[in-house]
Protein backbone atom coordinates (compact mmCIF):
# COMPACT_ATOMS: atom_id res chain seq x y z
CA UNK A 1 0.00 0.00 0.00
CA UNK A 2 1.30 3.45 -0.96
CA UNK A 3 1.83 5.67 2.06
CA UNK A 4 0.14 9.08 1.74
CA UNK A 5 1.61 12.54 1.92
CA UNK A 6 0.12 14.24 5.01
CA UNK A 7 -0.29 18.00 5.30
CA UNK A 8 -1.23 19.86 8.46
CA UNK A 9 -3.83 22.59 7.82
CA UNK A 10 -5.37 25.33 9.95
CA UNK A 11 -6.51 27.92 7.42
CA UNK A 12 -3.43 30.11 7.70
CA UNK A 13 -1.55 31.29 4.63
CA UNK A 14 1.40 29.14 5.68
CA UNK A 15 -0.73 26.00 5.83
CA UNK A 16 -2.24 26.73 2.42
CA UNK A 17 1.26 26.86 0.94
CA UNK A 18 1.84 23.51 2.61
CA UNK A 19 -1.32 22.14 0.96
CA UNK A 20 -0.07 23.22 -2.47
CA UNK A 21 3.34 21.66 -1.89
CA UNK A 22 1.81 18.46 -0.50
CA UNK A 23 -0.54 18.13 -3.48
CA UNK A 24 2.42 18.45 -5.87
CA UNK A 25 4.43 15.96 -3.82
CA UNK A 26 1.58 13.42 -3.84
CA UNK A 27 1.18 13.81 -7.59
CA UNK A 28 4.90 13.33 -8.20
CA UNK A 29 4.90 10.16 -6.10
CA UNK A 30 1.53 8.88 -7.32
CA UNK A 31 0.22 8.51 -3.75
CA UNK A 32 -2.84 9.84 -1.86
CA UNK A 33 -2.93 13.14 0.00
CA UNK A 34 -4.28 13.34 3.55
CA UNK A 35 -5.18 16.72 5.05
CA UNK A 36 -5.33 16.92 8.85
CA UNK A 37 -6.69 19.66 11.10
CA UNK A 38 -5.97 19.05 14.80
CA UNK A 39 -6.98 21.43 17.57
CA UNK A 40 -8.13 21.17 21.17
CA UNK A 41 -11.17 23.40 20.71
CA UNK A 42 -12.86 22.10 23.88
CA UNK A 43 -10.10 23.68 25.97
CA UNK A 44 -10.96 27.12 24.63
CA UNK A 45 -14.73 26.80 24.28
CA UNK A 46 -15.06 25.48 27.82
CA UNK A 47 -18.57 24.83 29.13
CA UNK A 48 -20.25 27.62 27.12
CA UNK A 49 -21.12 26.15 23.74
CA UNK A 50 -20.57 28.76 21.07
CA UNK A 51 -23.70 27.70 19.22
CA UNK A 52 -25.76 29.22 22.06
CA UNK A 53 -24.23 32.57 21.14
CA UNK A 54 -25.15 32.16 17.50
CA UNK A 55 -21.57 31.48 16.42
CA UNK A 56 -20.21 28.37 14.71
CA UNK A 57 -18.18 26.07 16.91
CA UNK A 58 -14.45 25.66 16.44
CA UNK A 59 -15.10 22.13 15.20
CA UNK A 60 -17.45 23.38 12.49
CA UNK A 61 -14.92 26.01 11.46
CA UNK A 62 -12.22 23.36 11.35
CA UNK A 63 -14.35 21.20 9.06
CA UNK A 64 -14.85 24.20 6.78
CA UNK A 65 -11.12 24.91 6.73
CA UNK A 66 -10.08 21.36 5.91
CA UNK A 67 -12.87 21.13 3.32
CA UNK A 68 -11.63 24.31 1.66
CA UNK A 69 -8.08 22.97 1.69
CA UNK A 70 -9.26 19.77 0.00
CA UNK A 71 -11.00 21.79 -2.72
CA UNK A 72 -7.82 23.81 -3.25
CA UNK A 73 -5.68 20.69 -3.53
CA UNK A 74 -8.20 19.09 -5.90
CA UNK A 75 -8.11 22.10 -8.21
CA UNK A 76 -4.33 22.02 -8.20
CA UNK A 77 -3.90 18.26 -8.68
CA UNK A 78 -7.12 16.65 -9.87
CA UNK A 79 -5.45 13.26 -10.26
CA UNK A 80 -4.61 12.95 -6.55
CA UNK A 81 -6.93 11.08 -4.18
CA UNK A 82 -7.62 13.33 -1.17
CA UNK A 83 -8.92 12.48 2.28
CA UNK A 84 -9.44 14.77 5.28
CA UNK A 85 -9.55 14.43 9.05
CA UNK A 86 -10.50 16.79 11.89
CA UNK A 87 -9.07 15.73 15.24
CA UNK A 88 -9.74 17.01 18.77
CA UNK A 89 -6.11 16.79 19.84
CA UNK A 90 -2.99 18.88 20.27
CA UNK A 91 -1.71 19.34 16.70
CA UNK A 92 1.90 18.36 17.40
CA UNK A 93 0.87 15.02 18.92
CA UNK A 94 -1.68 14.31 16.19
CA UNK A 95 0.75 15.07 13.38
CA UNK A 96 3.56 13.01 14.88
CA UNK A 97 1.15 10.09 15.08
CA UNK A 98 -0.03 10.68 11.51
CA UNK A 99 3.60 10.57 10.42
CA UNK A 100 3.91 6.94 11.47
CA UNK A 101 1.83 5.98 8.45
CA UNK A 102 3.01 8.66 6.01
CA UNK A 103 5.59 8.94 3.26
CA UNK A 104 6.21 12.52 4.46
CA UNK A 105 4.60 15.31 6.48
CA UNK A 106 4.30 18.80 4.98
CA UNK A 107 3.84 21.80 7.28
CA UNK A 108 3.88 25.57 7.15
CA UNK A 109 6.47 27.34 9.25
CA UNK A 110 3.82 28.58 11.63
CA UNK A 111 0.05 28.71 11.86
CA UNK A 112 -2.60 30.75 13.61
CA UNK A 113 -1.27 30.32 17.14
CA UNK A 114 -0.11 33.07 19.45
CA UNK A 115 3.55 32.44 18.66
CA UNK A 116 3.55 34.27 15.33
CA UNK A 117 6.51 36.37 16.36
CA UNK A 118 8.74 33.31 16.58
CA UNK A 119 11.02 32.36 13.70
CA UNK A 120 9.40 28.94 13.56
CA UNK A 121 6.13 27.83 15.09
CA UNK A 122 6.24 25.42 18.03
CA UNK A 123 4.11 22.83 16.21
CA UNK A 124 6.40 22.66 13.17
CA UNK A 125 9.49 22.51 15.36
CA UNK A 126 8.10 19.76 17.60
CA UNK A 127 6.90 17.63 14.69
CA UNK A 128 10.21 17.97 12.83
CA UNK A 129 12.02 16.88 16.00
CA UNK A 130 9.86 13.84 16.76
CA UNK A 131 8.26 12.46 13.59
CA UNK A 132 9.15 9.01 12.26
CA UNK A 133 8.98 10.16 8.63
CA UNK A 134 10.56 13.05 6.68
CA UNK A 135 9.05 16.42 7.60
CA UNK A 136 9.04 19.20 4.98
CA UNK A 137 8.64 22.68 6.44
CA UNK A 138 7.88 25.62 4.16
CA UNK A 139 9.38 28.86 5.34
CA UNK A 140 7.25 32.04 5.25
CA UNK A 141 9.50 33.48 2.56
CA UNK A 142 8.98 30.53 0.22
CA UNK A 143 7.10 31.14 -3.01
CA UNK A 144 3.35 30.77 -2.62
CA UNK A 145 3.05 27.11 -3.46
CA UNK A 146 4.93 27.45 -6.75
CA UNK A 147 6.33 24.21 -8.08
CA UNK A 148 10.01 23.59 -7.40
CA UNK A 149 10.31 21.04 -10.21
CA UNK A 150 13.71 21.49 -11.79
CA UNK A 151 15.17 23.58 -8.96
CA UNK A 152 18.24 22.16 -7.26
CA UNK A 153 17.88 19.84 -4.27
CA UNK A 154 20.64 20.43 -1.71
CA UNK A 155 21.73 17.71 0.70
CA UNK A 156 23.77 18.32 3.81
CA UNK A 157 26.02 15.25 4.01
CA UNK A 158 26.68 14.03 7.55
CA UNK A 159 28.58 11.06 8.94
CA UNK A 160 26.16 8.31 7.93
CA UNK A 161 27.53 7.85 4.39
CA UNK A 162 25.60 5.50 2.12
CA UNK A 163 23.49 4.41 5.11
CA UNK A 164 21.92 7.88 5.31
CA UNK A 165 18.14 8.12 5.10
CA UNK A 166 18.58 11.80 4.23
CA UNK A 167 20.70 10.83 1.21
CA UNK A 168 18.09 8.36 -0.01
CA UNK A 169 15.32 10.95 0.42
CA UNK A 170 17.29 13.66 -1.40
CA UNK A 171 18.09 11.35 -4.32
CA UNK A 172 14.42 10.40 -4.57
CA UNK A 173 13.26 14.02 -4.47
CA UNK A 174 15.77 15.12 -7.10
CA UNK A 175 14.68 12.28 -9.36
CA UNK A 176 10.98 13.03 -8.94
CA UNK A 177 11.53 16.72 -9.65
CA UNK A 178 13.95 16.20 -12.54
CA UNK A 179 16.29 18.43 -10.60
CA UNK A 180 20.05 18.39 -10.02
CA UNK A 181 21.29 17.24 -6.63
CA UNK A 182 23.96 19.24 -4.85
CA UNK A 183 25.70 17.41 -2.00
CA UNK A 184 27.49 19.68 0.49
CA UNK A 185 29.90 18.70 3.24
CA UNK A 186 31.13 21.35 5.68
CA UNK A 187 34.60 21.10 7.19
CA UNK A 188 36.68 23.08 9.66
CA UNK A 189 40.29 23.11 10.69
CA UNK A 190 40.63 23.17 14.50
CA UNK A 191 42.52 26.23 15.72
CA UNK A 192 45.13 24.16 17.60
CA UNK A 193 46.20 22.50 14.32
CA UNK A 194 47.01 25.73 12.51
CA UNK A 195 50.56 27.04 12.26
CA UNK A 196 52.28 30.24 11.23
CA UNK A 197 55.33 28.52 9.76
CA UNK A 198 55.45 29.38 6.02
CA UNK A 199 56.48 25.84 5.05
CA UNK A 200 53.61 24.24 6.95
CA UNK A 201 50.83 26.76 6.50
CA UNK A 202 47.78 25.32 4.82
CA UNK A 203 48.63 21.66 5.42
CA UNK A 204 46.11 21.08 8.26
CA UNK A 205 43.40 22.80 6.24
CA UNK A 206 44.13 20.72 3.14
CA UNK A 207 43.97 17.56 5.23
CA UNK A 208 40.50 18.39 6.61
CA UNK A 209 39.27 19.49 3.20
CA UNK A 210 40.42 16.20 1.68
CA UNK A 211 38.74 14.24 4.46
CA UNK A 212 35.48 16.07 3.72
CA UNK A 213 35.86 15.33 0.02
CA UNK A 214 36.46 11.65 0.82
CA UNK A 215 33.26 11.54 2.91
CA UNK A 216 31.35 13.00 -0.03
CA UNK A 217 32.76 10.46 -2.48
CA UNK A 218 31.97 7.56 -0.19
CA UNK A 219 28.42 8.76 0.51
CA UNK A 220 27.58 9.34 -3.15
CA UNK A 221 29.19 6.30 -4.75
CA UNK A 222 25.84 4.52 -5.03
CA UNK A 223 23.98 7.41 -6.71
CA UNK A 224 22.98 6.49 -10.25
CA UNK A 225 24.36 8.17 -13.37
CA UNK A 226 20.87 9.26 -14.41
CA UNK A 227 20.96 12.06 -11.84
CA UNK A 228 22.80 15.34 -12.35
CA UNK A 229 25.05 15.45 -9.32
CA UNK A 230 27.47 17.95 -7.89
CA UNK A 231 29.54 17.73 -4.72
CA UNK A 232 31.27 20.43 -2.74
CA UNK A 233 33.37 20.46 0.43
CA UNK A 234 33.05 23.92 2.00
CA UNK A 235 34.99 25.37 4.90
CA UNK A 236 32.85 26.74 7.72
CA UNK A 237 30.22 25.81 10.32
CA UNK A 238 27.70 23.39 8.82
CA UNK A 239 24.70 25.60 9.57
CA UNK A 240 26.23 28.62 7.79
CA UNK A 241 27.37 26.52 4.83
CA UNK A 242 23.90 25.01 4.35
CA UNK A 243 22.10 28.32 4.82
CA UNK A 244 24.25 29.81 2.06
CA UNK A 245 23.49 26.83 -0.18
CA UNK A 246 19.75 27.25 0.40
CA UNK A 247 19.59 30.60 -1.41
CA UNK A 248 19.27 29.09 -4.89
CA UNK A 249 17.73 25.74 -3.92
CA UNK A 250 14.23 24.34 -4.27
CA UNK A 251 14.65 22.06 -1.25
CA UNK A 252 17.27 21.61 1.47
CA UNK A 253 17.53 18.12 2.99
CA UNK A 254 19.17 17.43 6.36
CA UNK A 255 19.24 14.42 8.65
CA UNK A 256 18.27 14.37 12.33
CA UNK A 257 19.52 11.52 14.48
CA UNK A 258 16.92 9.68 16.54
CA UNK A 259 18.07 7.80 19.63
CA UNK A 260 15.93 4.77 20.57
CA UNK A 261 14.17 5.21 23.90
CA UNK A 262 14.60 8.98 23.93
CA UNK A 263 11.27 10.85 23.80
CA UNK A 264 12.37 14.48 23.85
CA UNK A 265 13.11 16.77 20.92
CA UNK A 266 15.71 15.12 18.67
CA UNK A 267 16.72 17.62 16.06
CA UNK A 268 20.35 18.72 16.36
CA UNK A 269 21.83 22.19 16.07
CA UNK A 270 22.25 22.17 12.30
CA UNK A 271 18.68 21.06 11.54
CA UNK A 272 17.36 23.52 14.13
CA UNK A 273 19.27 26.40 12.52
CA UNK A 274 18.21 25.70 8.93
CA UNK A 275 14.56 25.27 9.94
CA UNK A 276 14.67 28.78 11.39
CA UNK A 277 16.69 30.55 8.73
CA UNK A 278 16.82 28.68 5.38
CA UNK A 279 15.78 30.49 2.21
CA UNK A 280 13.94 27.47 0.81
CA UNK A 281 11.75 24.61 2.11
CA UNK A 282 13.60 22.27 4.47
CA UNK A 283 13.17 18.50 4.72
CA UNK A 284 14.24 16.98 8.05
CA UNK A 285 14.79 13.23 7.66
CA UNK A 286 15.08 11.03 10.77
CA UNK A 287 18.24 8.92 11.00
CA UNK A 288 17.90 5.87 13.23
CA UNK A 289 20.59 4.87 15.71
Amino acid sequence: MDLPIVAGVDGSAASLRAVDWAADEAALRGVPLRLVYAYLWERYEGSSPTQFLGKPSRKVLAADVVGGAAERAGRRRAEVKITTEVLSEEPEYALVREGRGAAALVLGARGRGGLAEMLLGSVSLTVAAQADCPVIVLRDRDDDGQSTTGRRVVLGVGERGTDSAALRFAVQEAGLRHAPLGAVRAWRCPAHESTDHPLLSGEPARLHEQQAADVLEEALKGVGDDLELSRKAVEGPARKVLLAASHDAGLLVVGARRTPGHHGLQLGRVAHAVLHHASCPVAVVPERG
